[in-house]
This record gives structure tokens, sequence and C-alpha cells, in this order.
């Protein structure tokens, strides 16, 4: 019976020890369950998605425009033959500057010289026919002289016989011989001045055959002349469309060309109602400074300044070409490049900047999602103006120090709150 009693209590306190052990295991594991379950929970709640954003910007900018621009030679020299003839030598390096008045090609000229000693015997022919016309001219000036000697002699006679013949001195026979004679000493005074007549008519022709012949002369010299092709102008000579031994006319095309290139221009066009903005603004368009961009990416280390308008506006485009000139020493620059061509044509004043990819179009509204203070987003209509740069200009629906969304715009839901961080891409305030 004893025995019995001593083994409760053994089994009881032994029992209290399991109770213990167990109230030590189980109570922390319990804290461990709670706090995975809040864990857990807590997990479960979205955290808000992050966005990057930038602060509205205001400040005076220049206004640039950017056009595509075609570069060509300030004088572009088509070298043509000006005669027909074969090609006999080139006398320039393709590509290389050559001078004004410097030979390029030469025609052969031996056919054309031939002409030139045609022309110079035609010319000393007519010169002789002069020199006879004159001296048929002094001939019949001397038989005139001769002739009115011998009329007045015969009419002296004839004064003399008509007393003689009224009184009878002589016999009617010899008055009417003195009479004849006059008669035909009249004749021969008349055909001697129609003689003179003659002989200055055939020295006017014998001039006209001497101008004639000058003409066909000049027109031999320069047809000669023209068997040599030279530049008209300083500049960069191009190549060869014509070989040496191939028969050249004015019909056929162009043998080379020589452009002047230092300056160069670049044309471009612009929009009728662009141009009319320009002659509005207080900048003349000949105080604008261009900007070139070159194929390669590389901005051309000159500036250019505006040369001159077109005289209209193109109908079927509705717009007008411009030049701008830019210095090209070394001629590095070449006709029938491209480029970009960048000039500040205007500035804004206060103008509320933000980056392109903050702005959303939709059905031709401007949208930007603007944060307020909490980090709240709304949606908000706004009106565009330029593009300047990456930028692009506010006019209406923000105010400077407001914070739009650039990148996670799609995040950015109207009502939900987000994880703002600074623009990433700080070259986006770029405003050139």
């Amino acid at each position: 019976m004893k025995r019995t009693t001593q083994e409760t209590k053994v089994t009881t306190v032994f029992n209290k020890r399991i109770e213990i052990w167990a109230a030590v295991v189980l109570i922390p594991a319990a804290l461990v369950a709670g706090s995975c379950t809040k864990s857990t929970a807590s997990a479960d709640l979205p955290r808000p998605p992050e966005v990057e954003v930038f602060t509205v910007q205001q400040k005076d900018i220049p206004v640039y425009r950017e056009w595509i621009g075609t570069l060509d030679g300030m004088v572009n020299a088509a070298i043509r033959a000006q005669v027909t003839g074969y090609l006999l030598r080139q006398e320039y390096s393709e590509g290389s500057f050559i001078r004004k008045g410097q030979l390029l090609f030469e025609i052969d000229p031996r056919p054309f010289q031939a002409l030139v000693d045609q022309a110079q015997g035609q010319l000393a022919q007519a010169n002789g026919q002069v020199a006879q016309a004159k001296a048929q001219l002094l001939d019949a000036q001397a038989r005139l002289v001769s002739a009115e000697a011998n009329q007045g002699k015969t009419q002296l006679d004839v004064d003399r016989y008509i007393p003689l013949a009224k009184q009878q001195a002589i016999t009617q026979q010899e008055f009417d011989n003195a009479t004849q004679n006059n008669l035909s000493a009249r004749a021969q005074v008349e055909a001697a001045k129609a003689q003179i007549e003659t002989a200055k008519a055939q020295i006017q022709a014998a001039n006209a055959a001497v101008e004639a012949a000058k003409a066909a002369l000049e027109t031999a010299q320069v047809n000669l002349g023209f068997t040599q092709l030279t530049s008209p102008i300083d500049g960069i000579a191009g190549v060869a469309q014509i070989q040496i031994g191939n028969l050249v006319s004015m019909t056929t095309n162009e043998v080379t060309t020589v452009s002047t290139v230092d300056p160069i221009k670049v044309n471009f066009t612009v929009g009728e109602q662009e141009y009319l903005g320009f002659t509005k603004q207080d900048t003349s368009m000949k105080r604008l400074e261009f900007e070139l961009t070159l194929a390669d990416g590389s901005i051309y280390s000159h500036k250019g300044k505006f040369g001159f308008a077109d005289r209209q506006v193109n109908q079927s485009t509705g717009a007008i070409q411009l030049t701008a000139l830019f210095p090209n020493p070394g001629n590095a620059l070449r006709p029938g490049q491209y480029g970009r061509v960048r000039a500040a044509t205007g500035t804004i004043h206060g103008a509320l900047l933000v980056p392109q990819p903050a702005v959303s179009e939709l059905q031709g509204t401007y949208q930007v999602a603007v944060l307020d203070d909490a980090n709240k987003v709304s949606v908000d209509v706004v009106e565009v103006g330029d593009r300047v740069g990456s930028m692009w200009v506010i006019r209406d629906g923000l105010k400077p120090g407001q914070r739009v969304v650039v990148e996670g715009v799609q995040k950015a839901v109207a009502g939900t709150t987000v994880t703002p961080k600074p623009f990433s891409r700080q070259t986006e305030g770029n405003t050139r």
C-alpha cells in the first residue's frame, strides 16, 4: 500500500515536469506561429508601384528649329563643248582645285584653224576690192572733169555760132555740127557722173564685204578659242564625264562641272506659315546663326549665316526654299551631302518644361500624370506648345514645382498612390 502511494507521487511529479516542458516548448512555438501569420498577412498587401518623376521647370529657353538640308556649290559651272570635234587631251586632275581660266580639255583645233586662215584670206580679198572700187571712183571723177571741160568748149562754140547763123555768116551744117557736139559732150558728163555713183556703190559693197569678212574671221577665231575648254571660276573640278577621243558637240552632256564651295550653300525648305513667323519676329533673319550636323552625327565646326530666300513659294508643296551659307576652308564639304540645319529662331520667356515621355496623347488630347504631396496620382489635361530638344513646352495645365510621372506612366492610374523616385535620365532636361 505504501509502495503504491509512493509510485503515485512519482507519477504526479513526472506529469508536472512534462507540463512545464510542454509550456516552455509550445509557447515560443505559438509566438513564432503568430508572427509568421502576421508576416504572411503583411506580405499579401500590394506595395505602391515605383515611378520616376520630374519636377516641372520654368525658365527662359531659346526656340530651336531643325531642317534637313542639302549642300550645294555657291556656283556650279557646267563645262560644255561649244563646237563639234574630238577631245584631244585632259589637262586637269579630277577633284582638284583649279583657277579661273585654267585649261581643262582641248578639242582638235585643226579644222578651226583652217577656217581662221580661210577667213583671213577672204578679208584680204575684200580689202583688195575696196581698194579697186576706190581707184574706179578716182577714174570716174577724172572722166567727169574731162567731160565737163569738153562740154564747156562745145557750149562756147554753140554760143558763138548762134549770131553767126542768124547773119548767115556760117553754113547751117556747121551750126548743126556744133550743136550736136555740145549735146554729145553733155551726155558724156552725165555718163561720167553715173560712173562716179557706180564706183561709190562698189566701194560700199566692198566695205560691206570687208565687214562680213571681219565677222567671219572673228567667228572662226572664237570657234578656235572654243577648242580650249577652260574653267570660268575658281573651284573644285569634278569627274570627267566624256573620255579622250570621243566626239563632243553642243548637244552632248557636260564634259565636267566646276563648283565654288567656299562658302558652301545649304538649301532647306520651310512651310509658308513658318516662313511668315520668321518675318514677324524681332530677330532679323540676317542675324540667324545656323549649326550644321553632318551625316555621321558630328557637328560642323563653323557656324553658318542666312543667305537668302527663294523668290516664291512652291505652289505644289506650300514650302519655300531658304539658303544658309557656311564657311568651307579646305573644301571639306562637297555638294550633294545631306545634313541637319539648326538655328535658334526665338525665345520663350517663363516656359514650363517637362520631358516628352511625360506627355501622353489620346484622341488629340494631351495628358500628364501629376503627383500631389501624398504621392497620389491625378491625370490632368494640358495644352502643349513647341518641342524643345527632348523637352516639351506646356502652355497651360501645369504649374512650376509640380511633379509629373515620366517613367512608369502606365502604372500611374488616377487615384492610386505610387512610390516616386527622381527621373534617372538627367539628359532629358537638355533643352538644346
